[in-house]
């Protein structure tokens, strides 16, 4: 599935936030395996505090950011959300400096989610990235039973 958010004028937008981060709907496409319809992926990039993005399915989702001209990343901010079910997630973020190029794993990162406990999983990455086409992210939302969805309350790139 590919998707693109144009907006009017973008030269006039600027590229960045007031906080640093990049405003991807300006700059970059995302591809994401599957959303539900009241769950769409470019609500994981809006405010940090959105609704979040949800597959439509379960098991293993990926979603990637395809710039459209190379940029230079410092940080990375991924933030997790389960408050109804515990399980075991894994992720793996990546990124090509090449489009179509090999990616070269940033990190993989299990974290145990618990509505009684650990509900929200934050993970703040410092990089030095320079000329970054792609940045991908697997979400296997399940290691143990493999039925819940994937999800992504934000993330954002700067």
């Amino acid at each position: 599935m590919r998707k693109r958010i144009v907006r009017p004028h973008p030269s006039e937008l600027g590229g960045a936030s007031d906080q640093g981060w990049l405003d991807l709907e300006l700059i970059a496409t995302v591809e994401v395996t599957s959303e539900h319809p009241s769950f769409p992926i470019e609500s994981a990039f809006g405010a940090p505090e959105g609704p979040g993005w949800r597959a439509s399915q379960k098991g293993e989702q990926q979603i990637r950011i395809i710039f459209d001209q190379p940029v230079s990343l410092q940080r990375i901010q991924l933030r997790f959300h389960e408050p109804e079910s515990e399980r075991t997630q894994e992720f793996t973020l990546r990124w090509s400096s090449a489009s179509g190029g090999s990616t070269t794993e940033i990190v993989r990162q299990q974290w145990n989610f618990s509505p009684a406990g650990s509900m929200t999983e934050i993970e703040h990455y410092v990089v030095d990235l320079e000329a970054v086409s792609r940045l991908e992210l697997a979400i296997q939302p399940d290691l143990s039973r493999r039925e819940a969805v994937a999800t992504l309350a934000s993330w954002r790139v700067g």
